[in-house]
């Protein structure tokens, strides 16, 4: 496995080796052992999948407050998408910047987004199917948001990315100024 930085020092895309022939490949697409070593000291609970049958659906940008933060470990099973993080730990030197990273299936790279960030992604081919391990349960109570197109953020989203695919919900988050601090970067582990 190769294993990559982003500018935010927490974030990290990880590329599994592929072995092929004429057949296809093999992949082992996580391994508990390593990811430990490089990456984070956690324990993944749930795994989540989404298909979008468009290109431009823009899902996020989510993240579940305290006491069900999640990490998250995302790639993407079909197709393509263009992959965001944000922090939004309370005195981190990166509060509010974003990194990003295109995961496609050809490729088989992953982003992990730790607790503290936010998350979202636009699907760039049709049928985009992505798929994401997480560190702790879905809970609707604490199942955050902001505004996919906050410019106090600034994300530059690809041409692709269509607001008439937005969720209801997605379109009328918060800005990212007016959410409560909900992570301290002294007490956020990766």
């Amino acid at each position: 496995m190769k294993l990559y930085r982003l500018e935010i020092a927490d974030v990290a895309e990880i590329t599994p080796s592929r072995h092929g022939d004429d057949r296809g490949y093999f992949s082992e697409t996580f391994r508990n052992d390593w990811f430990v070593a490089n990456v984070a000291n956690v324990t993944f609970v749930q795994e989540n999948q989404s298909l979008s049958r468009s290109p431009g659906v823009v899902r996020g940008l989510h993240f579940q407050s305290e006491p069900s933060a999640q990490g998250k470990l995302v790639r993407c099973v079909a197709g393509a998408i263009f992959d965001v993080a944000v922090d939004i730990r309370t005195g981190s030197p990166t509060f509010g910047k974003w990194v990003s990273a295109m995961l496609t299936a050809d490729e088989g790279n992953q982003l992990w987004v730790p607790v503290g960030f936010l998350h979202g992604f636009c699907t760039l081919t049709p049928d985009t199917l992505v798929a994401y391990k997480v560190t702790n349960y879905y809970d609707r109570e604490r199942d955050k948001g902001v505004l996919w197109d906050d410019p106090d953020i600034g994300v530059t989203w690809p041409a692709e990315a269509d607001p008439r695919h937005l969720s209801a919900r997605d379109g009328q988050q918060p800005r990212l100024r007016d959410l409560p601090h909900y992570f301290r970067h002294s007490t956020v582990e990766a």
